[in-house]
């Protein structure tokens, strides 16, 4: 945090402190990519409407589902702006990051604690609706050790290259906790969701990784290409992300209300990976970017999407 606060007395940017609110606000949303919410969001859902077949019921109640949203938006903004706040003076020494909001003085380290700690409360406030609505005390249980597990992923990369495979639990936790969430208990479905979205998200995190490999060999930082280099990173990526085809493979399998139109959506997704890994190469990461959002996106989305209407149509 003290890192943070000393690139901001060094980069200040005078306009910042003549920004309404609300743009700052667009800035704070552009700089912690809120689209990506779009990447855990469709297997959460995917999670809560298993859940809830699970539960005798056929749709969730929207009370939960509504707080299901607030949690998953609240518990990925206090991650990401925190990201930002432990990890910018890393991201002022490295040429593709230095123009975000603190290294830049676009925002000030003070903005995003006041952000930080709205969230902390909003959180909260929504996992505490689930004891206080449905009798489900475990999400407020839960809340302090999820944000904690969330927000220490930027520390990770400080002391180990399994930091990718970490970013991966984190984003892996959501269907977990939307489950959780619920029904109150625990089944194997989430897990094999949680375990596919570990493996989906580190083997793309490896890859956009492969961009930072300078920064990251000067700066220190652990990460699987500034290890072994961008080459082998990328097969460690493919293998990765073929563990992640078998995890959703056996997903469908022990899942019955997951049929013919989950598995479409299984194909497609290994196509979009298969492809995804194709257009990366050692010598050429110009792509590393449509990689990263594009294709990923359209991963996520294809999977949730088709699996929820196999759950609401079985």
């Amino acid at each position: 945090m003290m890192e943070a606060l000393m690139v901001s007395t060094t980069t200040s940017n005078p306009t910042a402190l003549h920004m309404t609110i609300p743009r700052k606000l667009s800035v704070f949303a552009g700089d912690i990519k809120i689209a990506h919410t779009v990447f855990a969001l469709p297997f959460a859902l995917l999670s809560t409407f298993l859940a809830a077949h699970h539960d005798a019921r056929r749709y969730p109640q929207l009370g939960k589902l509504l707080l299901i949203l607030l949690c998953m938006v609240t518990a990925r903004t206090v991650a990401m702006a925190v990201n930002r706040l432990l990890d910018a003076r890393l991201d002022a020494k490295n040429p593709r990051t230095a123009r975000r909001a603190i290294p830049s003085g676009a925002l000030s380290p003070a903005f995003y604690i006041v952000v930080v700690a709205l969230c902390i409360v909003g959180f909260f406030a929504g996992t505490a609706g689930f004891w206080l609505s449905y009798r489900n005390p475990w999400p407020l249980f839960l809340a302090a050790p999820v944000l904690g597990f969330l927000s220490a992923y930027p520390l990770l990369k400080r002391f180990t290259r399994l930091c990718h495979y970490y970013l991966g639990a984190a984003l892996a936790l959501a269907p977990v906790c939307a489950w959780i969430a619920i029904r109150g208990n625990i089944a194997l479905p989430p897990f094999l969701m949680a375990a596919s979205v570990l493996c989906w998200t580190a083997g793309f995190d490896i890859i956009y990784a492969c961009q930072d490999y300078a920064s990251d060999v000067a700066c220190g930082v652990f990460s699987v290409p500034a290890k072994i280099g961008i080459g082998p990173a990328l097969w460690v990526s493919r293998a990765t992300h073929a563990v992640c085809a078998v995890m959703l493979i056996l997903l469908g399998f022990s899942t019955p209300h997951l049929r013919g139109l989950y598995f479409t959506g299984v194909a497609v997704a290994i196509l979009l990976l298969i492809i995804e890994q194709s257009i990366v190469k050692p010598t050429d990461l110009s792509k590393a970017g449509l990689a990263f959002f594009t294709v990923n996106g359209i991963i996520s989305v294809l999977l949730g999407t088709l699996g929820i209407i196999d759950v609401l149509l079985h």
